[in-house]
């Protein structure tokens, strides 16, 4: 069967959303949500995906690679360093994350038939947290070399969540009547907390903020926690 369009699915709010908006342009069987195991000490991130995809009929995939050398030093990947916050780049940084995985995927498209990544990126998320590759110009980037090794000049990387604030992403899940479901269900928190998560690392905060908001936009909805 071939398939039009591979979802990078972690498990976090920002890429379940993109699913969702993919099941629902392409139909949900031509929709591959693909995650990766890499160490993250946040791993029920995966399960989270796979409860996520199965809700909606959506074929899900993992691919198992090893901590590249040097992704020791973010606290994504070790167990023992405290993640902190930072003006610049924080250490929960794992560097080349979203290239690598975008490049990893395209073998799979490839072999699908899929002309079509989507990415849950957000300059929102890049902005707050100082990760550098949270923007279009890189993923322009990557797209570009994908082209090239594809010789496919069409193939597109998506990025619809890529210029939305965290409550305006919580606005398009309302919209899709999705919103209860990804909050109870989706994990953002870089500890592996489910729900309003750790509360105190910089995903945890950018989510919480953004769900306050979007109930005080929203006074007769009831918050879930």
């Amino acid at each position: 069967m071939s398939y039009s369009a591979i979802v990078l699915h972690s498990g976090g709010m920002d890429s379940s959303l993109c699913l969702l908006l993919a099941a629902q342009q392409y139909g949900k069987d031509s929709v591959l949500s693909l995650g990766f195991r890499y160490g993250q000490r946040h791993e029920g991130e995966l399960s989270a995906a796979a409860t996520i995809a199965a809700q909606y009929g959506i074929r899900r995939e993992v691919i198992d690679i090893a901590p590249l050398p040097g992704w020791e030093s973010s606290s994504l990947i070790s167990h023992t360093l405290p993640i902190k916050a930072s003006h610049g780049c924080p250490n929960s940084v794992v560097l080349g994350r979203n290239g690598l995985f975008l490049m990893m995927a395209t073998p799979l498209a490839h072999t699908l038939g899929a002309h079509t990544l989507v990415i849950g990126v957000m300059e929102q998320e890049g902005e707050n947290s100082g990760y550098p590759d949270c923007n279009r110009p890189y993923i322009d980037s990557v797209q570009k070399v994908i082209r090239l090794d594809l010789q496919d000049p069409s193939f597109s990387i998506m990025t619809p969540l890529i210029q939305m604030s965290k409550v305006e992403t919580l606005e398009l899940a309302d919209s899709l009547q999705a919103l209860e479901f990804l909050l109870e269900h989706t994990v953002t928190c870089y500890n592996g907390v489910s729900r309003s998560g750790c509360q105190t690392c910089p995903s945890c905060r950018l989510r919480n903020d953004g769900i306050r908001a979007f109930y005080r936009n929203h006074p007769e909805k009831r918050p879930l926690w």
